[in-house]
């Protein structure tokens, strides 16, 4: 049989075909948004990460924010609480995803040792016993959290990471899916559960498919959400290991479900979703999350906009050259700028601590751009004004951008 023609794709249509997949080449709703346009979001993206970062927003409000504008984060609390529709686990890092995906995800689970992170595996290798005393009291007294075991948290200031034996307890028994996520408490803490009390009995109920099967469903969804993708691309997704990943996308594209395609400058053969829609231009207008689906892969970022993109939030202060938590400043289909964003909640203001400009652009027109999309977030965010820092090449066009349009202006 012979080998299928090669496309070739401009570079500038593979990155509008990208950002049409994740749903930045839709125009914002007009009117108000509900479950339905979360969910259709939800089910586009698959998997949306959640962290614990705080400084400007959690995380997974953002993505919604980008592609639907300013809605009620209230909406987004309900629809992330019903476990028909969402549940949390381990795909590409801790995320939301569609019910549907469980089933396909229960072979990470049953591989718990190979695929959780050392702390997990070594308490139930270690303390067996322990971890079934943990698990016989969620089963017991119900939803619990971390810090209803009143452990004692092990002297180590400083890191993330500071679970006492009880967290990586649930943590393990969360990874291997005995447990699952109820509910986040007002402090985002998780509250755990019995899967079988928390999912919807239709779900459970779903036979488990082959592993094999598994993560060609996997690799199927990651090429519907990123458009046009290199194998890399599609496997980091969901964080699926080289030789299974190689394989779906094999059995893949041997069905005519991928397309092979060559994209001007990327210089790696690449994959389209047939299904995926060709805009001829892209009117985005959004401030993304590094968290955001978009840009967490940062390889993929360089080859689709030109863009080096790091979160500097490890890196000591001194040696930072964009800030603490950059957000990308996507115009039209190129990512433009990069903005340091702190919401000072006690004095009611969202500070663009430093402003950055891409090389070649109108900053006139970038600053104005993200000037009235730093208004529409400070309204969604409930804060009053945004500050600029004299930081970066862009802050004083984005001053005067601010002073020269209308607060109520978004």
């Amino acid at each position: 049989m012979a080998a299928p023609a090669v496309d070739r794709l401009p570079a500038a249509l593979a990155r509008r075909i990208a950002l049409a997949a994740q749903g930045l080449a839709d125009p914002r709703p007009a009117g108000v948004v509900d479950s339905r346009q979360l969910r259709r979001l939800t089910d586009r993206l698959a998997v949306v990460q959640i962290d614990s970062v705080n400084v400007l927003s959690r995380s997974h409000y953002l993505p919604a924010f980008s592609r639907l504008g300013a809605y009620r984060r209230p909406v987004l609390d309900a629809f992330t609480a019903r476990r028909s529709e969402v549940f949390e686990y381990w795909a590409h890092e801790a995320s939301y995803l569609p019910v549907r995906l469980h089933p396909h995800l229960r072979w990470r689970m049953a591989a718990a040792e190979d695929h959780a992170w050392g702390s997990m595996v070594r308490i139930q290798r270690e303390r067996p016993g322990y971890v079934a005393e943990v698990l016989d009291r969620v089963r017991e007294a119900g939803p619990t959290r971390a810090s209803d075991l009143a452990e004692p948290r092990p002297d180590r200031p400083g890191t993330m990471w500071n679970w006492h034996a009880g967290k990586v307890a649930l943590e393990w028994l969360f990874y291997t899916g005995v447990l699952t996520a109820r509910a986040r408490t007002t402090s985002f803490e998780r509250v755990y559960d019995l899967t079988e009390r928390v999912l919807p009995a239709a779900v459970l109920q779903t036979p488990t498919p082959e592993p094999a099967d598994a993560v060609r469903e996997l690799v199927r969804t990651a090429a519907r959400a990123l458009g046009v993708a290199t194998e890399r691309d599609l496997r980091d997704y969901f964080r699926l290991r080289p030789g299974p990943a190689r394989a779906a996308v094999a059995e893949l594209a041997d069905a005519g479900e991928l397309l092979p395609v060559e994209v001007a400058g990327w210089g790696t053969p690449a994959w389209l979703d047939p299904a995926a829609r060709r805009p001829r231009w892209v009117r985005a207008r959004a401030l993304l999350s590094p968290f955001d689906s978009l840009v967490w892969e940062r390889p993929r970022v360089e080859r689709l906009f030109g863009f080096r993109y790091r979160l500097e939030i490890y890196t000591p202060a001194a040696q930072r050259v964009h800030g603490y938590y950059v957000l990308p400043f996507l115009l039209g289909d190129r990512l433009v700028a990069r903005v340091d964003l702190k919401a000072d909640r006690q004095s009611g203001v969202l500070r663009a601590q430093a402003t950055h400009a891409e090389h070649g652009v109108d900053r006139a027109e970038v600053a104005d751009a993200l000037a009235a999309e730093l208004r529409l977030m400070a309204g969604w965010l409930e804060l009053d004004d945004v500050t600029v820092a004299d930081r970066g090449d862009l802050a004083a066009d984005l001053t005067n951008a601010l002073a020269s349009s209308p607060a109520d202006v978004a």
